[in-house]
């Protein structure tokens, strides 16, 4: 028999920069809730690059 919880199961959102779904993790537990993105390549893509604006001689 086994333990836990199948993958089927648990919750899921849509990433908010590439639009697929991801599943609960239990290190996003305590704040799934705050939850946006599924991955660091993916939150940091959703920031505008600081060190562009000030190359191209715009801000």
């Amino acid at each position: 028999m086994p333990r836990g919880v199948s993958k089927a199961d648990l919750p899921t959102k849509v990433c908010a920069t590439c639009g697929r779904p991801f599943a609960w993790r239990k290190k996003w537990a305590r704040d799934w809730e705050a939850v946006r993105y599924c991955s660091d390549r993916c939150r940091a893509g959703s920031r505008p690059a600081r060190g562009a604006a000030a190359r191209d001689g715009k801000a």
